[in-house]
């Protein structure tokens, strides 16, 4: 079992930053394909893909409505993950989450196992 809590979110105007972060505990990360998602959901929509990151080796994965304004970083130390969100757009706005998964850098919903309770992210224009 793992247990995953989210922190961070709140309300930004346009063009400002915050930082994510997911607080991991239990059977974490034992595998060289341990992998921390990112994943938000907007309202009325279906929940996609926002960036990954290999636990063990670093090595991370962006789509790329992010890429260039997003990091994924992780603390091994300490087992939280983090997600630093600059240049933030309206669009950003949705309840993001943090998943866990063993198969690598996924961006299907359904390779990963564990999930966080989400943070809800609000961008004002």
């Amino acid at each position: 079992q793992v247990q995953l809590v989210e922190s961070g979110g709140g309300l930004v105007q346009a063009g400002g930053s915050l930082r994510l972060s997911c607080a991991a505990s239990g059977r974490t990360f034992t595998s060289s394909y341990s992998t921390m998602g990112w994943f938000r959901q907007a309202p009325g929509k279906e929940r996609e893909f926002v960036a990954a990151i290999r636990w063990n080796y670093g090595d991370s994965y962006y789509t790329d409505s992010v890429k260039g304004r997003f990091t994924v970083t992780r603390d091994n130390a300490n087992n939280t993950g983090y997600l630093q969100m600059n240049s933030l757009k309206p669009e950003d706005t949705a309840v993001y989450y943090c998943a866990t998964t063993v198969y690598g850098l996924r961006s299907r919903t359904s390779d990963y196992f564990y999930w966080g309770q989400g943070t809800q992210v609000t961008v004002s224009s």
